[in-house]
């Protein structure tokens, strides 16, 4: 077996059982991240002492027979805008060249008490505001399908070192999509918790009101294991789960709306799936979604250039140009515009859980378009705008309204299957979406 690219749960039970050495695959992630040739684009800096002493602690606990949990000595990778303790933490910008936090953010604290292994910090969009995952100013990394095709941001190193078994799994953040939109597109499944479902302190920021940390896997168990441990919690059971009698409704409407035929007809051949597995499905579309989602420019950009004006502004030359204007697009909001904004948001949201209160989860394709050329977006302003808010659509639905959602692949490369809950009920969406991934195989 390729212990590589074996899950995070089955390297868990191999090292429970005694097949699998902390050391010796954590040794075989750090070599086979120096083998790949695009090592560089995906690892914005190894840790290699550090993740060779956690190995070596957690050989020591197995053999001791004090494993802390099912992923203790299991080796995985982490957004480079979560920090680190005196590890470089720059969150794919150059305005934070040279950072070096003092301490661990909580939730890399949490999941190393659990015994997981840091192999290293990943790359991504600058600051984490944009899903394309192009970054001309630090790195782009490949997309693991296609090099030449954009790997979903801004969780996109993160993605990749899991896509390409350089990690056994990865922790990213999620503002408007950035976890479940390089998982689509890479072939993985993405986790976006609730909103304060796990810390955000030590996290760099880019829009406290909706950043969430979670992560990304090759499976839901993995997600689950992961989430548990950032929180520092106990895993959910996963057992006696299935898609029969599950009551899932297609949110019809907005997340089709100009969407290609490829993600549409792999989510479509999937609720045929879940049908004949017993889902009872249902279709809707509440006006509630598209009046939320007419709120976005009201919200994310105003609270980004409030966190970012005084650094962006003294050196916006560092900055590549589309990033920057998103950021300063925040500047034309008015305060008042802002917090009515956040007045109808609230409504919005309490009407949407009136509507779905009697659905196991709501269903809808992860991405609406496959993954762009790299080449034309860097080359093609309007391509790229058009680009990035027909990849955020979909996902930024569940950011607005707060609730957990969980990306599936659906066996099409680049296509994936989101489910999305209820806020707060992250527990249950993991277990609907494990019976999901089941049914689909």
């Amino acid at each position: 077996m390729d212990w590589l690219t074996a899950s995070a749960a089955e390297q868990g039970r191999a090292i429970m059982a005694g097949l699998l050495d902390p050391v010796d695959q954590t040794q075989a992630y750090l070599a086979a991240i120096e083998a790949n040739p695009y090592a560089k684009r995906i690892f914005a800096r190894v840790t290699p002492d550090r993740a060779k002493a956690e190995a070596i602690a957690a050989h020591d606990r197995a053999k001791a027979e004090m494993r802390r949990s099912l992923l203790d000595g299991v080796a995985i990778s982490w957004k480079d805008n979560i920090d680190s303790a005196r590890i470089a933490t720059e969150g794919g910008s150059r305005l934070l060249k040279g950072r070096k936090p003092a301490h661990d953010a909580v939730t890399l604290a949490n999941a190393t008490a659990t015994g997981t292994v840091c192999l290293g910090k990943t790359h991504l969009t600058e600051l984490a505001f944009s899903g394309l995952g192009l970054n001309p100013m630090t790195a782009t990394p490949p997309n693991a399908l296609d090099a030449g095709l954009a790997p979903g941001g801004s969780s996109s190193g993160s993605a990749v070192s899991v896509a390409l078994g350089l990690a056994a799994a990865t922790i990213g953040s999620d503002t408007g999509g950035s976890i479940r939109v390089p998982s689509a597109w890479n072939g993985l499944v993405g986790f976006k918790p609730s909103h304060g479902a796990t810390s955000g302190t030590g996290v760099v920021p880019l829009c406290r009101k909706f950043d969430v940390v979670g992560p990304l896997a090759r499976t839901v168990e993995d997600c689950a294991l992961l989430f548990a441990a950032l929180r520092g919690d106990r895993p959910v059971d996963l057992t006696e789960v299935s898609a029969n009698g599950l009551r899932l409704m297609v949110l019809e409407g907005v997340p089709f709306d100009d969407a290609q035929e490829g993600p549409v007809s792999a989510f479509e051949d999937a609720v045929t799936r879940l049908a004949a597995a017993g889902a009872v499905i249902s279709r809707a579309s509440p006006d509630c979604v598209a009046r939320a989602m007419a709120l976005s420019p009201l919200l994310f950009a105003p609270e980004a250039y409030g966190i970012w004006r005084d650094q962006i502004e003294a050196a916006p030359e560092v900055m590549h140009p589309p990033i920057l204007e998103r950021f300063r697009g925040g500047a034309e909001v008015s305060a008042p515009d802002y917090v009515s904004a956040w007045e109808a948001l609230v409504r919005l949201r309490q009407e949407w859980h009136a509507l779905v209160a009697g659905y196991d989860a709501v269903i809808l394709p992860t991405v609406a378009i496959l993954p762009p050329d790299v080449e034309r977006l860097n080359s093609d302003h309007d391509y790229f705008v058009t680009s990035n808010l027909l990849t955020l659509r979909n996902t930024r639905i569940g950011n607005l309204l707060d609730l957990p959602s969980a990306t599936i692949p659906t066996g099409q490369p680049g296509c994936g299957f989101m489910a999305m809950g209820a806020t707060g009920d992250d527990r249950r969406l993991l277990r609907v979406a494990t019976a999901i991934e089941a049914a689909l195989g």
